[in-house]
């Protein structure tokens, strides 16, 4: 790349970052610092809330997908489509409406009020992991990128990626993150759409030299293996369901009507828009550089940024997939940094804590959380592979017992808590032992070893209430 892309580079991380530290400065609440003092509004949040699931490691992800698969690959964020508007219009009116009642900044809390402290505390514990190993994906992401368009050495770019989003984190809030979110996806769906995409298709040749380039199955929508179709679906859509960073996007939403055009904006925004533009890009890639080895796919992307884009143009860009990993980091590193605070040492250590002091260990549990991250991309090659396992590791005890908070009024705490930790012990214990697993997808196995749990714990527990014995649960949200 040329001077002027690495100074225009240089210069957008600063300005990101001063952002950071102007909020940063003004924050005295941890309401301003995790659910940005609830004032938000739709057009911020939705870009917000697809930045945040999106990020860098889709981005990068998305982009080897359309490599190795093609087009095909862009089906990956229909699952964000889905997700984003089924829980617009079943979740997020019941959640915000609940949120803004109790003031509210986790998503923990709302698992208590249906049920009770502990299964708040097993939430905590799976969601605070969970997010810990996201950041990590993200982290990867960045390194993947950085090394492919500068040509650094990895490790290199895996520390300094990291230094720059801990940093960055640790001063920020809520409302630094969703005010650069909107302007750098604007800034990256600008430059994929209007410029790297006609581009990089003049390049190819058009459609005629795209398909004399690639195998014929890249350029259909059916190159697809149906138990992996199957495991993006159980994976990613009940994130949307379970996702701290969501939750507190919802709280920090004006109203519920606010909340719901966010959700529905996310969505359009992930699929058609993102989906195929990170897997066309991935696609032109694979006919430009067919040199580039398969297990190295998801640096595609950023080669082909690095090489087809205009000086200037590829320094923005590929500023932006920073800005965005950066985000997608920042916002998982607060929600895992607000289930420590707010779910386990304000709930358990130290209720009566005053606000700065929270304000304060908040800002060093961030560091501290982001920094033992790195674990994670280093232990995990692929970006895509990190990125699915931490959302494994959330959604395979949480998914259940959220859906039995929101639609069955019998489900009783004990349940509740049976399911989570049922589904947790499946879906990791696979996960750390594949061969193990006769499908190959851990959570089609946890999750209905969450529902049996809750299931049959919950009835139990009715047949000893209908004994004399007093139910602890709630019949209502």
């Amino acid at each position: 790349m040329h001077a002027i892309d690495y100074a225009v580079i240089t210069l957008y991380l600063a300005g990101v970052i001063g952002v950071g530290v102007y909020f940063g400065r003004r924050q005295t609440r941890t309401d301003e610092y995790f659910v940005g003092d609830r004032r938000m509004g739709a057009g911020h949040l939705g870009l917000s809330v697809v930045a945040t699931d999106v990020g860098g490691g889709f981005s990068i992800g998305l982009g080897g997908l359309g490599f190795l698969m093609g087009i095909s690959g862009s089906w990956l964020l229909f699952t964000g489509l889905v997700g984003a508007w089924i829980s617009a219009v079943v979740m997020v009116p019941r959640v915000k409406a609940l949120g803004d009642l109790n003031g509210w900044t986790t998503f923990p809390e709302f698992l208590e009020h249906r049920f009770d402290g502990r299964v708040r505390l097993v939430a905590a514990v799976l969601s605070g992991l969970g997010y810990a190993a996201f950041v990590g994906a993200q982290i990867l992401a960045g390194a993947t990128l950085a090394s492919a368009a500068f040509h650094v050495d990895f490790q290199v770019a895996l520390w300094v990626m990291a230094a720059v989003v801990v940093i960055y984190t640790a001063l920020g809030g809520l409302q630094a993150v969703v005010y650069t979110d909107t302007v750098q996806w604007v800034i990256l769906l600008a430059g994929l759409l209007g410029v790297a995409l006609p581009l990089a298709w003049i390049e190819v040749g058009g459609l005629e030299g795209l398909r004399q380039a690639v195998p014929e199955t890249h350029v259909s929508f059916t190159n697809l293996d149906a138990l992996e179709t199957v495991g993006w679906f159980v994976t990613i859509l009940p994130i949307w369901f379970v996702g701290m960073t969501l939750y507190q996007r919802i709280y920090a939403a004006r109203d519920v009507r606010t909340a719901k055009r966010a959700w529905y904006l996310a969505g359009l925004l992930e699929y058609p828009l993102m989906a195929f533009a990170g897997a066309g890009l991935g696609l032109m890639a694979r006919a430009l550089y067919p040199e580039i080895p398969a297990e190295q796919a998801e640096t595609a992307l950023p080669t082909l940024l690095r090489n087809v884009m205009p000086v200037g143009a590829a320094g923005l860009v590929i500023a932006a997939y920073f800005s965005a990993i950066m985000s997608t980091a920042d916002s998982c590193l607060l929600a895992s940094t607000g289930n420590v605070v707010e779910d386990l040492y304000k709930r358990h250590v130290r209720p009566d804590a005053p606000d700065r002091r929270i304000l304060g260990l908040s800002r060093w549990l961030t560091l501290a959380i982001g920094l033992a991250s790195v674990s994670v991309a280093v232990l995990v090659p692929r970006v895509l592979d990190a990125v699915l396992l931490s959302y494994t590791f959330m959604v395979s005890g949480l998914f259940v017992p959220t859906l039995a908070a929101l639609f069955w009024k019998r489900a009783t705490p004990n349940g509740a808590l049976a399911a989570a930790l049922a589904g947790g012990i499946v879906g990791v214990g696979l996960e750390l032992f594949p061969a193990a697993d006769p499908v190959g997808q851990p959570l089609l196995l946890a999750f209905p070893a969450s529902l049996a749990a809750l299931v049959a714990v919950s009835f139990w527990r009715r047949q000893q209430d209908n004994q004399g014995q007093p139910s602890r649960g709630r019949d209502r949200i």
